[in-house]
């Protein structure tokens, strides 16, 4: 059963979203909504065109713990060289301005991340709700990912590179950063085969929830 949501601050059950994780559509991008959801395993997604948010809790969540990021022989010797710099919430905005736009990703179908939804993730960074890592080569941007912060879990929801392996650098040091705080998981929300290499899996819902909620 898909819910139609209004004004009013409510989310249904989500053990009632249908079986592709579609729960409710309707409602709006402002913090409040957008808090409320994560912190319950809902996430919006949907194409920016059509205008009318759609929301999703799949009951199996595939997602990476820290401590269990696949690190290839590749990846270890990339890091090995030092060439690449990784930071955290250094260039919030040109993350996300870059997950939008890169190879065009904004004018193809299907696209999400439109600007309301750029200012609505940008509202949750000034609260600290929201953070980002960078990739940088010199001074040079090159990679990077973000995501919403809940009770010590990180809801990945775009990542993008601009050099080989500057997504996956940028993962690998979410999870390092994340082990060094005692955060839980990262939340993938669907299954790549990008991200299955990287240590993906899947846990049910109400596990996740327990994770999430401890």
């Amino acid at each position: 059963m898909v819910f139609m949501l209004n004004d009013e601050l409510v989310f249904p059950d989500p053990h009632l979203a249908e079986d592709d994780g579609l729960l409710a559509v309707g409602g709006d991008l402002r913090t409040e909504r957008l808090i409320l959801a994560y912190d319950h395993g809902i996430f919006p997604w949907f194409s920016f065109k059509r205008e009318v948010p759609m929301w999703f809790c799949p009951m199996s969540r595939f997602v990476i713990f820290p401590n269990e990021v696949h690190v290839s022989h590749s990846m270890r010797s990339l890091i090995n060289k030092e060439r690449y710099r990784v930071s955290v919430n250094m260039a919030f905005e040109r993350v996300i301005e870059n997950c939008s736009h890169i190879n065009d990703r904004d004018n193809q179908e299907g696209a999400w991340l439109g600007p309301d939804m750029v200012e609505a993730y940008t509202r949750l960074h000034r609260l600290d709700r929201a953070a980002s890592v960078e990739v940088w080569d010199g001074d040079d941007l090159v990679g990077g990912l973000y995501g919403v912060t809940a009770k010590r879990c990180f809801m990945g929801e775009s990542m993008f590179s601009l050099a080989p392996g500057a997504s996956k650098l940028a993962l690998i040091g979410l999870c390092r950063h994340m082990e060094l705080l005692g955060w839980k998981l990262i939340d993938c929300q669907f299954e790549t085969p990008h991200l299955k290499t990287m240590g993906g899996r899947h846990i049910p819902y109400d596990d996740y929830m327990d994770i999430l909620n401890a």
